[in-house]
């Protein structure tokens, strides 16, 4: 009996319908330029912020061979995303508890397998994923760091996009390449894509909107794109400290700069825009997108993996 008749065996593989769902959770994809802006840091707490306003949280790590989400939440899984692929285990037994009710997926290399999967095991992973469907508010795809092709697919999949970015000239220009990207890729596609800024790491209160401003003047200019802004995040040394601990800082350090900052970007991605979150930090945002953001259409997990899928055999 070959592989193939085992898994239709152990699961009754159907298709799903990925058109727009009021009640799918948001994907949001959070992506970098380049490494070091404190992309992981910033999905990671932004999760147990938003478990901790009820919402049920799955992050899915898809930085490939990294592991850093459980590296930073001190938590060893045993299952990654290739024993989905592989059809060894369902979804629920590769999602990892972490802190504060939020549960992920280990990377492995699962993603990058995509490309060489057979109709069928595509078809048993989109019924396996659906399942998140029903177990999740909000999933989280933290992505590798970079301007490669694969960055570029999650964020033409995705519902929404945070780009992480910092002062730094080498984190602007970087962010800047990979929105280039993205722009050259909707053109073949046709999709409308939307990113939101966070600039990380900054020391004084208007490095934030000094840096999207840059960024959004050129990324109007040249690509043609509007970008959201979120808010900033200050270099905080609590934040050292927890990643040396693997704590997430929401938790070693609540009250900190770092965590007022997360709280109020959190509030902001559930719709809410309350000036007295984060203290003077949400009176950096620009007049134009300064209104509480909309979220965009949802299509769940399921219209998201059958999105990507299909842009990655193009």
């Amino acid at each position: 009996m070959d592989q193939a008749h085992e898994l239709r065996k152990r699961f009754n593989v159907k298709t799903a319908n990925p058109s727009a769902d009021t009640n799918a959770p948001r994907v949001i994809t959070i992506t970098s330029g380049k490494g070091g802006v404190g992309k992981t840091n910033f999905a990671s707490n932004l999760a147990i912020h938003l478990s901790g306003r009820g919402l049920k949280v799955v992050i899915i790590d898809a930085d490939f061979g990294l592991a850093n989400i459980e590296v930073l939440y001190g938590v060893l899984p045993v299952y990654c995303f290739a024993d989905i692929i592989s059809g060894e285990k369902f979804i629920e037994e590769v999602l990892t508890d972490g802190p504060c009710g939020v549960k992920f997926v280990s990377a492995g290399s699962g993603f990058t397998e995509l490309a060489n999967v057979s109709e069928w095991q595509m078809a048993y992973l989109l019924e396996n994923l659906s399942r998140l469907d029903q177990l999740a508010d909000i999933i989280i795809i933290d992505t590798s760091a970079g301007i490669s092709k694969t960055v570029v697919k999650f964020i033409m999949a995705s519902d929404e996009t945070i780009l992480i970015t910092t002062p730094e000239p080498t984190s602007i220009t970087d962010a800047y390449a990979l929105m280039k990207m993205v722009k050259e890729e909707s053109k073949h596609s046709g999709d409308m894509v939307e990113i939101k800024i966070v600039v990380n790491k900054i020391d004084e209160k208007d490095e934030g909107t000094e840096v999207y401003t840059r960024l959004y003047k050129v990324a109007e200019r040249f690509l043609g794109l509007k970008l959201g802004y979120l808010g900033s995040m200050p270099n905080d040394a609590q934040l050292v400290k927890a990643v040396k601990k693997q704590q997430p800082v929401m938790l070693y350090a609540e009250g900190s700069p770092y965590c007022k900052a997360i709280t109020a970007v959190g509030e902001k991605i559930m719709g809410f825009h309350d000036k007295n979150l984060g203290a003077d930090l949400s009176m950096e945002t620009p007049d134009e997108p300064r209104e509480a953001e909309k979220p965009a259409e949802r299509r769940g997990i399921i219209g998201f993996m059958k999105k990507f899928a299909g842009i990655f055999k193009n």
